[in-house]
């Protein structure tokens, strides 16, 4: 059975493209009131935009950046000043930079950012939002994981380590609010054609496009179906884990790519 999102605040971060445009979406069609944030403002205008046609209901909107406490902190009490109450914290934001071997060629850079976004950006948002997610009697922390948190890869060593961090802190979340009215859940996608790919080869779009090249992946709104499910069950149902994955993808190496 369904639950309705009426009355229901949901906090969506990475929210401006790809799998957290397309959850914020989701969740506002699902009768959720929406709080959504992140760096690029312009996306940010064109979701809100979306929202307001779709459903008649203008979100909470703003600037966050979860590698920046002072950011984190302004976005959490506009929330908390704008609705009173937080049900639902989706932490999307996270990203993957360069495909380098743990080796001389590594650029440390790019580990810091990913650490600090996939793990500690995830980390802060939820410690400040947990005494709130209590607070409503009816809370749910729905992690962005990966495959990735469940099997490492070459050139992914730092990118698969900060998403086995993310699934361990799910777990330990998971134990550390039992008997309190959070539910805690992971949603791990494999590969999933959305600005991901861009990203990691730092802009560079034809070596992005080769990656889904032959097969049919998995869209953004593949995966926002999973986390509004996860969302819109009853209180007392808990969905800890959804892995999902295109038909054609067996595991992070092996693809059924036509004509290969």
């Amino acid at each position: 059975m369904a639950i309705s999102g009426m009355g229901k605040v949901a906090v969506v971060t990475g929210a401006s493209a790809g799998i957290g445009y397309s959850t914020a979406v989701g969740l506002a069609e699902a009768g959720f009131q929406l709080a959504v944030g992140a760096r690029r403002k312009a996306g940010l205008v064109k979701l809100v935009e979306d929202i307001q046609r779709r459903t008649g209901v203008k979100p909470f909107a703003e600037s966050l950046d979860v590698t920046d406490k002072e950011s984190v902190d302004a976005f959490v009490k506009g929330v908390v000043s704008e609705y009173g109450k937080v049900n639902v914290l989706v932490n999307n934001a996270g990203k993957a930079l360069g495909v380098d071997y743990i080796d001389e060629r590594a650029n440390e850079e790019d580990w810091e950012v990913m650490l600090d976004t996939n793990v500690l950006g995830l980390l802060r948002m939820t410690k400040r939002l947990v005494p709130y997610l209590v607070e409503s009697g009816d809370g749910h922390i729905i992690n962005l994981g990966s495959t990735a948190g469940h099997e490492a890869y070459a050139g992914g060593g730092v990118y698969c380590a900060t998403k086995f961090g993310v699934r361990a802190i799910t777990g330990a979340l998971r134990q550390e609010l039992l008997g309190k009215p959070v539910r805690v859940t992971s949603i791990d996608p494999g590969m999933v054609e959305t600005e991901f790919s861009v990203v990691r080869f730092h802009g560079d779009t034809e070596r992005a496009s080769r990656v889904y090249e032959g097969f049919r992946p998995l869209t953004a709104e593949d995966v926002a179906d999973c986390i509004v499910f996860a969302a819109t069950r009853p209180a007392h149902v808990n969905i800890d884990n959804i892995i999902l994955k295109s038909v054609d993808q067996a595991d992070a190496t092996r693809v059924a790519r036509k004509g290969q």
